[in-house]
């Protein structure tokens, strides 16, 4: 790169340079530069693409509609070409039928959740009491079957695909086992009970 050219190397360069027509040091190498009237013409498309920013910015919102249309619809059906990237690939698909074939305790939570609020505004000091109790008991099981739900999947997803990377596909799991099976997306693609 810094080293100093060799003598063949410094006489071919001036032979070719004293045969050949001297280069404009100003156009870019390998065309030649072209005429005013093409490069003014040139100036003037670019200049009128850009002055429309409405009508671009219009077809770029267009585009993102019909993307996200495409999406929402792969989310409802499964679709794995439109799905956003977070749910494409076999690990990740594998991961929520994992989770959908089976009960969770997490996904339970909200309802539960309310009912304990009810419960904890009664007048009742009896059931104030069984509100916490309850809290206390749905925590406990929301932490045990998240744990059992980890240490299985990982064995799942090391027997199923250990050449693939599974990063963050148990915390996916998680997420997924703490919504309501009727709300999770993409929808389930498996029924409870379902073998895999």
């Amino acid at each position: 790169m810094f080293r100093r050219r060799s003598q063949d190397e410094q006489v071919s360069t001036t032979t070719a340079v004293l045969d050949d027509q001297p280069r404009d040091p100003q156009a870019p190498k390998g065309r030649p530069t072209p005429k005013r009237s093409q490069a003014q013409n040139q100036r003037r498309r670019t200049a009128t693409a850009t002055t429309d920013r409405k009508a671009a910015a219009r077809q770029a919102r267009e585009a993102r509609r019909v993307d996200l249309a495409k999406q929402r619809e792969a989310l409802a059906g499964g679709d794995e070409r439109y799905l956003p990237v977070r749910d494409r690939g076999p690990v990740r698909r594998f991961t929520r039928d994992y989770v959908d074939s089976r009960f969770r305790v997490a996904e339970f939570f909200l309802p539960i959740a309310v009912l304990i609020l009810i419960l904890s505004v009664v007048q009742v000091a009896a059931l104030r009491n069984l509100s916490l109790l309850l809290w206390l008991v749905v925590i406990v099981m929301i932490v045990a079957d998240s744990l059992v739900t980890t240490l299985r999947l990982r064995r799942e997803l090391r027997r199923r695909f250990p050449d693939k990377n599974t990063r963050g596909a148990v915390a996916y799991a998680l997420m997924r086992t703490l919504q309501m099976r009727r709300l999770r997306l993409p929808k389930p693609q498996v029924q409870r009970g379902a073998k895999l």
